[in-house]
């Protein structure tokens, strides 16, 4: 069924505090925020070797579906009492030995979805999929029944931050993503050393979270979502206490730095909730290999939209199958009017110049396209760009559909 709706609900709020500043000690397993102003430094500590034990589980034989298994298993507590979380999970038929396994964060109208299961389990691959809102997943979009012991309401928590941090959605949201990955390594049939992790929209931006604290990943594909909230426009905050306060604990741009596996960022030159210079703060931050898949005007969705991109199977299939390894595309360097990108460990290749004439709010710029000039044996390509170019990216076009762009670049006029 399609759900190519609408992910996250936002308005034309942009911040302005200044980016709070994080010290990081993994070995505490715990960062503080300091240089929030008027207010005392904000303080996060996050229990990860709870986190990593594998939770209690409870079967839910009533909601399985499709082949696809249902249960509930017990996450951090919400204003001092236990916590269930809903999720689907399934396994590829006819295996043979351990498989590789994704978790799967959904977004803003969602829920955990047997049918992104499913998808993952015909390619071979065991997955879980979880509610982090504590719903139970209607398998449609919105109007997901709550469950009596679910932790608080998403998305995002914005009318949350006066509450205890560890009573705010973000909080339960990574949590349950965290505690549904130590549940699923923990079945036999699941090679632990070969589990990624993919979010689509908000469950794009808590992959950011997730893949940052939780060592055990293997590789991490946000869809849409990102960090930098102060580019990010959000919806239901007003006072600068507030926003300042949510951003400060909650900006994937605190958690990043400490990321050690590859990402995969997917999503589109328009994407109204993310848009490019935010995406692009976000993945300069990374200590760890980054590669970019950014089409022309994508829609933003669940579905075919947010879930099957080809470029994320052969991904996870580059790192902990039997695939290629996308090539990696360098950033574009430029003489005057002429770019060049590099690109590494492509057999063969075509290339794209999307470049666009507009400044302004990012999600209304017009973009074309034309064909770049590219050269397989020297790993390049190239293209003049047209007169009055605000911003330009590199697409490299290789077999299968599949995209790896650079990063853009924006020309000061």
């Amino acid at each position: 069924m399609r759900r190519a709706i609408l992910l996250f609900v936002c308005a034309a709020a942009a911040l302005g505090q200044a980016a709070a500043q994080v010290a990081w000690d993994m070995e505490a397993l715990a960062w503080a925020v300091t240089s929030i102003p008027s207010r005392a430094a904000a303080q996060v500590a996050w229990d990860m070797e709870a986190l990593f034990a594998v939770p209690k589980v409870y079967d839910a034989p009533a909601f399985y579906t499709n082949g696809v298994k249902a249960c509930f298993y017990e996450s951090v507590p919400y204003t001092g009492m236990a916590t269930r979380v809903f999720a689907y999970y399934g396994v590829p038929e006819g295996r043979g030995g351990k498989v590789p396994a994704m978790v799967l964060v959904h977004g803003g109208g969602g829920s955990a979805f047997f049918e992104w299961v499913r998808l993952w389990n015909g390619r071979g691959y065991a997955a879980i999929a979880m509610d982090t809102c504590g719903c139970v997943s209607s398998n449609g979009y919105q109007n997901h029944p709550r469950h009596t012991q679910g932790g608080p309401p998403g998305w995002g928590g914005w009318t949350q931050t006066k509450n205890a941090v560890t009573d705010q959605w973000p909080y339960h949201a990574v949590a349950a993503a965290v505690k549904g990955h130590s549940l699923l390594r923990s079945f036999a049939e699941v090679d632990g050393d070969r589990v990624g992790v993919t979010g689509i929209s908000w469950g794009g931006y808590l992959t950011c979270i997730v893949a940052s604290l939780d060592t055990r990943f293997a590789f991490a594909v946000p869809v849409y979502g990102c960090g930098d909230f102060e580019s990010i426009p959000i919806f239901g905050l007003s006072a600068a206490e507030e926003r300042a306060r949510w951003v400060s604990l909650w900006d994937p741009l605190h958690y990043l730095p400490s990321a050690r596996v590859p990402f995969l960022w997917v999503t589109g030159s328009n994407d109204f909730a993310f848009p490019l210079n935010a995406l692009q703060k976000s993945y300069r931050l990374l200590n760890a290999p980054s590669t970019l898949c950014v089409r022309v005007r994508m829609p933003h969705g669940h579905g075919g939209a947010g879930e099957n991109p080809a470029e994320i199977f052969a991904f996870a299939q580059g790192i902990v199958g039997k695939g290629a390894l996308l090539p990696k595309v360098s950033a574009p360097t430029r003489e005057g009017r002429k770019a060049e990108v590099r690109v590494g460990q492509a057999a063969a290749f075509t290339a794209e110049l999307n470049y666009t004439r507009d400044g302004g709010v990012w999600k209304e710029r017009q973009w074309e396209t034309l064909p770049a000039q590219a050269d397989a044996a020297a790993g390049r390509a190239s293209a003049e760009l047209p007169e009055g170019t605000t911003a330009y990216y590199f697409n490299v076009l290789l077999p299968g559909n599949l995209v790896v762009s650079s990063e853009h670049e924006e020309i000061v006029q």
